[in-house]
């Protein structure tokens, strides 16, 4: 448990959260991006583009969207925690330090259902 009873540690652990949230959105979205751009090349050029090529681009999105996910699922893990170390002196009155944590499981989730709809949508 940490004897600091200085706020200031649970902020920056959020911030910490916060920043893990920002870069599960980043590969979620580079992911869906990439695996987008395999039929985009596909159309402009269908003389150039192989079933392998397509392909390859699918899964090496759904990769990177499953890995939004799971960064996501074990920021929000991390940030439990360090929150299970604080004493209550360094929670603020009436702050509620888990809406950090929803929000990276609500991305989390619809990370996870994004990569489900583009695996139905693929076959």
């Amino acid at each position: 448990m940490s004897d600091l009873k200085d706020p200031r540690v649970l902020f920056a652990a959020e911030r910490t959260l916060l920043a893990w949230n920002r870069t599960s959105l980043g590969l979620t979205a580079f992911g869906f991006l990439v695996e987008r751009a395999g039929l985009l090349l596909a159309a402009l050029a269908p003389e150039t583009g192989n079933s392998m090529n397509l392909a390859a681009m699918y899964w090496l999105g759904m990769l990177f969207i499953l890995l939004g996910a799971a960064t996501a699922f074990y920021a929000t893990r991390q940030f439990a925690a360090v929150l299970k170390t604080l004493s209550p002196e360094e929670f603020p009155n009436g702050y509620n330090a888990r809406w950090g944590m929803t929000i990276n499981l609500i991305v989390a989730f619809l990370s996870l259902a994004l990569a489900a709809a583009l695996f139905v949508s693929q076959y």
